[in-house]
């Protein structure tokens, strides 16, 4: 492995172990905040839990870090994530949505419909956000669509907010007058 590859390997490593901790801020993780921690770190990043000193020292070095950047904060005897720790949190959730674009349109649509009741009114705007953030052109209020193949952002997605049985995930022929659309997403 070269300089360059193992270089970028700890980078990536690095910002794994902070967005395992901010993460498990962000949920609330307050009481045995050391031992949730650890197992956001274990499922991200691999490293096994219970930490080895050094480990542990990788770990409160990025918390401090994180502290440091003013990403959270210790407050009433508990950590918690600032406004920016939130931003940056959500912000490297929404990179996990990414859809590759083949070279070639398959001539389909996909559209995504979903009807998420008026009590999980945050989980409809977060997914409005990240369909947004993913590409989607909306055609209405609950309709959005997409030229390429998303099945598994849409999957991803369907796990993550949990709303399954709320959202349809529809490959299309044709849509009326889709002029428009071929023109935003350039495939005309």
């Amino acid at each position: 492995m070269g300089k360059l590859e193992k270089a970028e390997g700890e980078i990536i490593k690095r910002t794994k172990i902070q967005e395992a901790i901010l993460l498990t801020l962000a949920s609330g993780g307050r009481l045995g905040a050391e031992f949730i921690i650890g197992q956001a770190i274990e499922a991200l990043t691999g490293i096994d839990y219970p930490f080895s000193t050094r480990k542990r020292d990788i770990v409160r070095s990025a918390a401090n870090r994180l502290r440091r950047k003013g990403l959270m904060q210790f407050k009433d005897g508990h950590y918690s994530l600032t406004d920016s720790g939130e931003k940056l949190l959500n912000k490297w959730q929404m990179s996990r949505y990414k859809i590759k674009r083949p070279r070639k349109w398959d001539r389909k649509w996909r559209v995504i419909i979903f009807d998420i009741p008026e009590k999980k009114r945050e989980m409809r705007t977060r997914a409005r956000e990240i369909l947004k953030a993913a590409g989607f052109q909306r055609l209405q209020d609950s309709v959005w669509v997409f030229p390429y193949d998303c099945e598994d952002v849409i999957g991803l997605m369907k796990t993550d907010l949990g709303i399954g049985k709320n959202l349809l995930y529809l490959i299309v022929d044709q849509l009326e007058n889709d002029r428009f659309l071929r023109m935003d997403f350039d495939l005309i």
